[in-house]
């Protein structure tokens, strides 16, 4: 055993708070939190980035809906982690650590359209309630009712977002 995996074994030891999930359930669950994690600060980066670069005729409304749905989102970051350590998990620890686990792309454009961002953001949030419904169905298949219970919680609010952003972005219709 090298150095490093003496360390993580000692730490995982230290850090794991007991439970009576079953250390499967802490594994799987945990990770599943972990990667969701890493989305949930992909999409607030994305979320403030394009709040901060937005542009056009719709700016003042576009920029604060942006703002809203940035707190909104980050609002999810300490839930979501604290709940992996109340299961006797551990979760990320770095930028590096989010970028190996994150699916929800990066865009680094320097310019990008106003009704693109928000298609990009809606499909994001999309993408994010389908990550959430894995997590939840491992939740369920542990038994695991309370991280459950704050992941519809997060679906709901998600799906809401992505509501709001397909809204504005729809074309208008001419009669």
């Amino acid at each position: 055993m090298n150095d490093h995996t003496t360390a993580t074994k000692i730490g995982d030891r230290f850090l794991a708070t007991p439970t009576d999930l079953g250390s499967d359930a802490t594994r799987d669950i945990s990770a599943g939190l972990a990667g969701l994690l890493a989305d949930v600060f992909a999409l607030y980066l994305k979320t403030k980035n394009f709040h901060w670069h937005m542009s056009g005729p719709n700016f003042r409304d576009y920029h604060l809906l942006l703002d809203e749905q940035g707190d909104q989102i980050f609002a999810m970051t300490d839930p979501i982690a604290e709940r992996a350590r109340k299961i006797g998990g551990t979760t990320i620890r770095s930028i590096s650590d989010i970028a190996g686990r994150q699916r929800i792309l990066d865009n680094n454009a320097d310019y990008v359209d106003a009704q693109d961002m928000l298609a990009e953001l809606q499909g994001d949030n999309k993408q994010l309630v389908a990550e959430m419904r894995r997590v939840h169905e491992l939740c369920d298949a542990y038994s695991d009712v309370a991280t459950a219970s704050l992941l519809e919680v997060w679906i709901d609010e998600t799906e809401r977002r992505s509501w709001f952003l397909y809204e504005a972005c729809r074309p208008t219709r001419v009669i």
